[in-house]
């Protein structure tokens, strides 16, 4: 396979730089909104923006995969800058699944907090009243539904599981995806390991004929100048021979 130079101007790299640059700017405006009151218009307001971008980023993340296969397919690229490639892209995947985490951390009550509700709640009906529910809330939360029952927060609780079974899911893909890439690369490595032992293999043997064919272009080199001086001898001979005779 002929090896393809990518330049630094190359359109994917283009599109990658933005998709990140997008994923530093949801991390600003996740951390903005972490400063708002979670029942403010500002913080209803950044939610919406982050929900929308959170979309676009998945969307463009999409687009990168797809345009490495075609790429590949077409031999653009080579298999093993579409290796890296992925990789990469399998970062960006990462990092919108930790924006969908963060995202849900205000939205939804976190499972470490549902034990001092109910907590609270049964402080509160052993107290016979209503003053144990959110007497240690966070000034940003909103006030309680007292009328909260068992069933509702075992249906959220169950709820807040699921998802995080799907937030485990998707990160099991990844980490199966990643280890498919590792293995593809193992085996290209030993293929060109291979190629290069017959490369030497080959040009060992091509050493030992050129070394063979100067031995052999030397003997005859030598018996070719033997051969002169022995014409030269006879000539010489035969001319003293016809001189005396004179």
């Amino acid at each position: 396979m002929a090896l393809i130079y990518i330049e630094d101007n190359d359109p994917w790299i283009v599109e990658h730089d933005a998709c990140e640059g997008l994923f530093r700017e949801i991390m600003e405006q996740l951390s903005q909104r972490d400063r708002e009151v979670r029942t403010s218009q500002a913080f209803a307001s950044l939610s919406a923006n982050i929900r929308f971008q959170l979309k676009q980023y998945t969307d463009q993340i999409a687009q990168l995969r797809k345009k490495v296969d075609e790429a590949l397919k077409l031999r653009v690229i080579t298999l093993d800058e579409a290796e890296r490639r992925r990789r990469q892209v399998e970062q960006l995947q990462s990092n919108a699944f930790k924006i969908k985490q963060l995202y849900d951390a205000r939205m939804n009550p976190t499972a470490s907090d549902r034990p001092s509700l109910i907590n609270s709640s049964g402080s509160a009906f052993a107290d016979g009243g209503t003053t144990g529910w959110g007497q240690d809330d966070d000034e940003d939360d909103p006030p309680l539904n007292l009328n909260v029952s068992v069933s509702d927060l075992k249906t959220h609780n169950e709820a807040a599981i699921q998802e995080q079974d799907r937030g485990l899911d998707e990160l099991y893909q990844v980490i199966v995806r990643q280890k498919n890439i590792a293995q593809t690369i193992h085996t290209e490595v030993d293929h060109q390991n291979e190629l290069i032992d017959d490369l030497a293999d080959h040009m060992e043997r091509t050493d030992e004929r050129l070394i063979d064919g100067t031995r052999r272009i030397r003997a005859i080199d030598r018996r070719d100048r033997t051969c002169g001086y022995w014409v030269i001898i006879i000539i010489l001979f035969i001319s003293i021979i016809t001189i005396a005779v004179v």
